[in-house]
């Protein structure tokens, strides 16, 4: 991880500011916990037997709910017609962001992946299905967002650390 330089004065030598450091860190900090927070759901609803039925509890109750806007119905229809392939797919999807954000896997994928979050907890916000973490989940996922290191301490960066110890063969 590179860190930014700063002079302190006339023929001093550059110090080491910490900030970045410190950015990353806090970044991952929070990335890491909402990738927990994310692998906590899906766990918790392989192991409650989350399928069909579950899904049709909730397509059923968004569409007789008028806090459920407009654009959910659609969705909402289509778990209906496929309450089987819903349930598997999002306990697959909530622990598949949750390792992700865990294992933090560069920049460019960790805000692909936060963004993921963030738009499945609308979706859930969305179909009026709010628990008291979501809006944790949220907070730490725009975090992570808002720190752009957030990623790169992570997988990726003892990746790197480790490629460039090792000399190459040719």
């Amino acid at each position: 991880m590179t860190a930014t330089a700063v002079r302190v004065g006339r023929g001093e030598p550059a110090r080491t500011a910490p900030w970045p450091l410190a950015f990353a860190l806090l970044g991952a900090a929070a990335r890491i916990a909402a990738g927990v927070l994310w692998l906590n759901e899906g766990i918790l609803k392989y192991r409650a037997g989350f399928g069909s039925a579950d899904i049709l509890l909730v397509a059923q109750s968004a569409a007789g709910n008028s806090r459920v806007p407009f654009f959910f119905r659609p969705l909402g229809a289509l778990m209906q017609a496929a309450p089987g392939l819903f349930g598997i797919a999002i306990p697959a999807l909530e622990a598949g962001l949750g390792v992700l954000l865990v294992l933090g896997l560069g920049r460019v994928l960790t805000v692909i992946v936060a963004l993921g979050s963030i738009a499945t907890l609308m979706l859930y916000w969305s179909s009026d299905q709010l628990i008291a973490q979501y809006p944790a989940m949220v907070l730490l996922s725009a975090l992570v967002l808002a720190l752009p290191l957030s990623g790169r301490v992570g997988i990726a960066w003892w990746w790197e650390r480790r490629r460039a110890r090792t000399p190459r063969a040719e």
